[in-house]
């Protein structure tokens, strides 16, 4: 008897000696780790820096993380690799090599047909993922925003070709009006002609 008291008691003793190992549930965070709002936007070839992504700009990077490419050989705005969709790379249709305005870019080049349902929403499409993809870079290492007017435009764009398609986009941010006022919104420092432009553009529905 005296033997197995002195067993339990060694044993509670090295039960008590032992390290205790903390809880960590699935939520809490290991002190000095990098925070990122999305692992998979984070993992997009395009997606360079550490500057944690807005929510919407973290989905559009994980949704296109699978369809655009980078070529690392070539940067373009603030060290993002150049990027393709489809046949089109955003150096060639990059607004910050023109000696226009992001918006007088963005009217003159992204033109679409006339009538509107005449326009290929494919290239258009394409067009947008690299400014879409190029956006989501830059933001990721915090640089300039600029690249906002002409991808909103094309997103206004893309919405107006759907729409004279036949197939407008049912969600409330991708209406032409909002992305209308987005574009405006955006472009302060443009004349008066051009934004009277974009306004006249988001009529145009067919």
């Amino acid at each position: 008897m005296r033997a197995s008291l002195s067993i339990a008691a060694a044993l509670v003793g090295a039960v008590a000696a032992a390290p205790k190992i903390p809880f960590v549930s699935t939520t809490d965070t290991i002190p000095g780790a990098p925070i990122v709002a999305r692992q998979s936007a984070n993992q997009a070839c395009f997606v360079v820096g550490s500057t944690a992504l807005p929510q919407e700009v973290a989905d559009v990077a994980d949704a296109l993380a699978s369809t655009v490419t980078c070529d690392n050989s070539v940067e373009t705005i603030s060290g993002v690799p150049d990027v393709t969709s489809g046949s089109t790379t955003f150096s060639s249709i990059d607004f910050s090599q023109s000696s226009q305005t992001p918006l007088e870019f963005a009217l003159s080049k992204f033109a679409t047909e006339d009538p509107v349902a005449n326009t290929n929403l494919a290239a258009f499409q394409d067009m947008l993922n690299v400014y879409q993809a190029t956006e989501a870079g830059i933001r990721s290492v915090g640089g300039s925003l600029a690249i906002k007017v002409p991808k909103f435009f094309l997103e206004m764009q893309v919405s107006r070709i759907e729409t004279a398609q036949g197939n407008p986009p049912t969600a409330a941010g991708l209406q032409v009006d909002h992305l209308r006022d987005k574009v405006l919104k955006n472009a302060p420092k443009e004349s008066q002609d051009l934004l009277d432009q974009v306004t006249q553009l988001a009529t145009q529905l067919a």
